[in-house]
């Protein structure tokens, strides 16, 4: 009954209603407010008696009001505290506000800035661009922090006194075959094909030296024997490994020319068969090594298997009787192997990783291939010692010391068979031009693959190779007189003289090398004294103040000059420490020294 009067009572019809609820509303809350303030303060007077009178015990009310009471108190303080924090907070910010400002450069152009009081704040982008240096935020600390470089580029100091036969400066570190000047590693050749300033490729001796110099001092540094899983030995027959298909024929057989027993395999050469199969379940070793041998033309295929986001799928590498350096179809890689060097028994090495990443670039060989899971052969021939190793430093270190064996002119040069323009002021570098640096380098490797293998021929190219170095740069050779007085080997025999400084020092080193196996000869003692005069002569004229030039175009063609990039320059800097731990003078150690610091933004004094 009551609830119907209510309700009645809010009709439309009896317009009261509209203000009698509310009203009673409000009263209600007041109410509830005051006796709400009111037992507050009981709680916090008998919070307080509690307190003072140990003697009486809380009832079970009591703690529950106090319980509250503390919270209540508590809650306010702490909203309190945060106000005043916030505050402080915003007045402190409207204080130390960044303002955006213009920066006039050079009285020539604006960039953004931000002042904070009277410091002003230039974007490092900028600052980057302007003054050469490098940097990048690291994530490790709160906040981020900022890694400030002036040289992009670090000094790898030696770690031992420089030796004839020991580990090459810092090539350790060098990974050739990595290179995008690199093309590929040759099938035919075993070493690296250049396609720097000819994309079809070519042979440059300089970078074969190189890249068996960086073989060589890896073996010295690693010290530890490469892991090596033996596939197939002795040409026996595991059934369970090979799949061979109808008129395909596999036979252990005695091979005179090989000199034991070898497997002979006979199948179709097309490529749309597949050959006969030799299953590899091979997940750590890439080096890939075997003897092979075909009768007339023929092919071998490596069947290498990927992985990402599972999803697996086959790449092919095959080595083909051709005289084709790389080609390159769909998920296929074809290296030739030569067209008649397949059909007399070689050793092939070949590193996978590499073979596939230079044909179907990095981004579908980097962290994706996963494992070796077969060898396809095709055609007629023989093939013994299926090996995978995680390493082949000594083999690929030959690779390019025979090769500077076959290479070499009657001249004693390594020519490098490709035009090349230095600089628009100077001409041209037609094909057979001479490089006093690849001619050091060669000399290096050759006295190395001396010491290690005991074989004299390698003795004997490394003497010939001397013999460019009495000749002038207008007469195909190597040697530059600077200001008629000082004898100056070119890395790039140009006319006007260059003078390269990093390419001299490397020359420097392959007639050190030289001398030091043979002491007796007095051409090479002659050609390193000489150098080694003309090097502490003119050396102050690469020194910048800050830094170092590349060559000396500013004053043999009155040209800018040409300000090395910071690893050149640091090239620079450990070619003159490797200098100072065989030579007295101590202008390679101070020079070496002031040189390293301007890669961290010291100045030479000014007046």
């Amino acid at each position: 009954m009551t609830m119907r009067r209510l309700s009645s009572l809010c009709r439309p019809r009896n317009p009261t209603c509209k203000y009698v609820l509310p009203i009673f509303s409000i009263a209600a809350l007041i109410y509830s407010i005051n006796e709400c303030w009111r037992c507050n303060n009981q709680v916090l007077e008998t919070s307080v008696r509690h307190v003072g009178n140990s003697d009486r015990k809380l009832l079970p009310e009591d703690l529950v009001l106090s319980s509250v009471s503390g919270r209540i108190t508590n809650s306010l303080q702490t909203k309190s505290t945060d106000v005043l924090e916030s505050q402080n907070k915003n007045a402190a910010v409207k204080e130390n506000a960044y303002k955006v400002i213009k920066c006039h450069i050079n009285a020539e152009y604006d960039i953004p800035c931000r002042r904070e009081k009277e410091e002003v704040f230039v974007p490092f982008s900028f600052i980057q661009n302007y003054f050469d240096i490098t940097g990048k935020l690291e994530k490790e600390e709160e906040g981020g922090r900022l890694q400030w470089l002036h040289s992009y580029s670090k000094i790898s100091k030696p770690r031992e006194n420089y030796t004839t036969g020991g580990v090459y400066m810092h090539f350790d570190h060098y990974f050739v075959e990595n290179r995008d000047t690199v093309k590929c590693i040759s099938g035919i050749e075993h070493v690296p094909v250049c396609n720097q300033w000819n994309v079809s490729g070519y042979y440059y001796p300089l970078q074969i030296a190189q890249y068996g110099l960086s073989h060589y001092s890896k073996l010295l540094v690693e010290q530890v024997e490469p892991r090596k899983t033996v596939l197939l030995s002795l040409g026996v027959i595991k059934k369970k490994r090979w799949a061979v298909n109808r008129g395909d024929t596999l036979t252990r057989v005695l091979d005179p020319l090989h000199g034991g027993y070898v497997i002979e395999f006979s199948a179709e050469e097309s490529f749309a068969k597949p050959g006969i199969v030799f299953s590899v379940n091979e997940k750590e070793n890439f080096i890939l090594s075997f003897d092979l041998r075909f009768k007339q033309s023929g092919s071998l295929t490596v069947v290498v298997e990927t992985n990402q986001k599972r999803v697996k799928r086959k790449l092919f590498v095959t080595y083909v009787c051709s005289d084709v350096m790389i080609s390159v179809s769909g998920e296929q890689v074809y290296y030739g192997i030569g067209s008649d060097k397949c059909r007399t028994w070689r050793t092939i090495t070949r590193d996978i990783f590499i073979d596939i990443e230079k044909g179907l670039g990095k981004k579908k060989v980097n962290k994706r291939v996963s494992k070796i899971v077969g060898i396809h052969l095709r055609g007629h021939g023989w093939i013994n010692n299926i090996t995978t190793s995680s390493s082949a430093h000594l083999t690929q270190f030959y690779h390019a010391a025979d090769w500077l064996l076959r290479a070499q002119d009657q001249n004693g040069g390594w020519p490098n068979m490709v035009t090349h323009w230095v600089a628009k002021e100077a001409q041209a570098l037609s094909p057979g031009w001479y490089s006093a640096m690849a001619q050091g380098h060669a000399m290096s490797v050759l006295t190395r693959a001396y010491l290690h293998s005991k074989e004299k021929k390698y003795l004997e190219a490394a003497v010939r190779g001397l013999k460019p170095f009495d000749v002038k740069s207008a007469n195909n050779g190597v040697l530059a007189l600077f200001m008629d007085k000082y004898a100056w080997y070119e890395e790039y025999p140009t006319t006007p003289s260059l003078f390269v400084l990093n390419g001299f020092i490397f020359s420097l080193m392959g007639l050190y090398d030289l001398r030091t196996v043979l002491s007796d000869n007095k051409d090479v003692q002659r050609l390193y004294s000489q150098g080694l005069t003309s090097l502490k002569a003119l050396l102050p004229l690469f020194d910048t103040g800050s830094g170092t030039t590349y060559d000396l175009r500013h004053v043999t063609m009155k040209l800018p000059p040409n300000r090395a990039r910071w690893d050149y320059h640091t090239t620079h800097i450990v070619q003159l420490l490797v200098l100072s731990s065989v030579e007295s003078d101590p202008i390679f150690a101070t020079t070496a020294q002031r040189w390293s610091d301007y890669t961290r933004g010291v100045l030479s004094p000014h007046n």
